[in-house]
């Protein structure tokens, strides 16, 4: 038997379909469009999502060698946050925001100022950021109010191919909680759509992560190669499926995802708020995911990569600069990065900046940096997640947690074991699970059939680069304080773009 599982991020929307031991058959991509309209506007076209979505389907099934018969469930996970409306006929309303989106910046600014934020935490189990729903909606009232009459339906980025598949609108537990649901109940409340001045809005029906709530339409089939029929169950947001496919959905775990997004999340019996983290609902009822997060992680590597890295022959960028990397480990150097070129937990208008640099410093010093800095980003939230959870150990995923040089800096900068696992695509993986256990494959999206002793590797803490490493963190950590009234000012040299 097979699955399917959707995963789909800010730029590539992914098809992968498993055999029930968790085996890897066939993987199909396809790269979505960003539109950017205007500056803090980061948008894409729905139906193109969709289209590009069932493409990769249609690829994915063609390559896998077995029949579309063989996939007995699917199920899509995407980027949390952002907004995909629908009119109230269930057609898309506009484009879909992304999660990178930060018009609502000013939104999210006033409600800190005003108290809106404080209350919100109390009653939703997280401060109000640019990119939660609630934020862009009242951005809408406000700068776009025919389109905010117009809305019928309000979904995240799975629940839209989730309704593209069966013809269902909804959502799930843990894309629910996002923005308005009670941190205690785990569902809606009458008062909380208030607090934003949103009092009245449509939200969707909420179903668990691996409930069946339709089946592969006609007209789906006919676009992706599955068969009519076939059982679709709600799905999730990937960052709570990235935990779930690695791994590290696992009390006193925190699981760490270095991607776009510095992603740091541990599960929990208990919902307890902080503004340093999301309180938000986990796969079952009666958990709850922690998740602390910024968009400050391995994209400033590949932004170095891409910029000061040009080709020098066959070997890619990210291979063959790993020697240079460790080379630049093995020796004293006063080299600092802040990794802040998209974002940051210190607001919006922290910025990017090296620190430090010689002029005897090379590249590899500059890499050096770069990955020090991510993993010091990173640390900042387990820091905050330390304090309320507890965690012991990592379980780390993202693109730069294949070269074990860097897993291996995890485990030195946050003094604690950092777990690597040979997943393949985990999100798609955490939402086949979720398939699979709706139709009783699994006995639950916990039931993971793979031997995990198998397919991981655990980098323990060197006890001399810890020191070293808690030194240097502790410099990157004074330059930010140091920094912070001066990133309003560097910031207005750019001018209003």
């Amino acid at each position: 038997m097979l699955i399917l599982g959707l995963d789909n991020g800010l730029t590539v929307t992914k098809a992968v379909i498993f055999d029930d031991t968790g085996r890897v058959l066939a993987t199909a991509r396809r790269r979505v469009a960003q539109m950017m309209p205007r500056a803090r506007h980061v948008e894409r076209d729905m139906a193109d999502l969709w289209r590009q979505t069932a493409a990769a389907v249609a690829e994915a099934i063609a390559a896998c060698g077995r029949p579309a018969g063989d996939i007995v469930a699917v199920a899509a996970t995407a980027h949390g946050d952002g907004l995909y409306l629908l009119d109230r006929a269930g057609a898309p309303l506009g484009p879909g925001i992304l999660s990178l989106d930060s018009r609502a910046g000013g939104v999210a600014d006033a409600w800190v100022a005003n108290g809106t934020a404080a209350r919100a935490l109390a009653r939703t189990g997280q401060m109000p950021h640019a990119s939660a729903p609630a934020a862009i909606l009242a951005w809408l009232r406000d700068h776009d109010p025919a389109r905010f009459a117009a809305i019928g339906h309000v979904l995240a980025c799975k629940d839209w191919l989730t309704l593209c598949l069966t013809g269902r609108i909804g959502t799930d537990l843990t894309e629910a909680s996002t923005s308005f649901t009670d941190v205690a109940t785990q569902g809606y409340a009458d008062d909380i759509p208030g607090l934003f001045g949103l009092a009245g809005l449509p939200l969707p029906d909420i179903a668990l992560p691996d409930q069946v709530v339709g089946h592969v339409t006609a007209q789906a089939a006919a676009l992706t190669g599955l068969m009519p029929g076939t059982p679709v169950v709600a799905g999730l947001h990937d960052v709570t499926a990235s935990a779930l496919g690695s791994g590290g959905y696992v009390p006193g775990t925190v699981a760490i995802v270095a991607g776009t997004y510095s992603i740091n999340q541990t599960v929990t019996d208990r919902p307890l708020s902080d503004p340093r983290w999301f309180c938000r609902n986990g796969i079952a009822r009666g958990e709850w995911n922690a998740m602390s997060i910024s968009p400050a992680s391995a994209a400033n590597y590949d932004w170095f990569l891409d910029s000061l890295c040009l080709e020098e022959g066959d070997q890619p960028a990210h291979l063959r600069v790993i020697p240079e990397i460790e080379a630049a480990l093995a020796r004293p150097s006063s080299a600092l990065f802040h990794p802040y070129l998209f974002g940051s937990p210190h607001g919006p208008r922290a910025s990017a900046a090296f620190f430090g640099l010689r002029g005897w410093h090379d590249r590899g010093d500059m890499l050096r940096a770069v990955i020090e800095g991510i993993a010091f980003n990173h640390r900042h939230h387990v820091d905050a997640l330390r304090d309320g959870f507890c965690p012991t150990a990592a379980r780390l995923t993202g693109g730069i947690s294949r070269a074990p040089v860097f897993a291996q800096l995890f485990a030195d900068v946050l003094r604690m074991p950092v777990t690597v696992s040979a997943t393949e695509e985990a999100a798609a993986w955490g939402a086949a699970l979720c398939a699979g256990s709706g139709v009783g494959l699994f006995a639950s999206p916990r039931h993971d059939p793979r031997d995990a002793a198998a397919i991981t590797h655990t980098h323990h803490p060197d006890p001399a680069r810890m020191a070293d490493m808690a030194a240097r963190h502790a410099v990157f950590t004074d330059l930010g304080a140091a920094l912070a009234p001066l990133w309003p000012r560097i910031e207005a040299l750019q001018g209003d773009t």
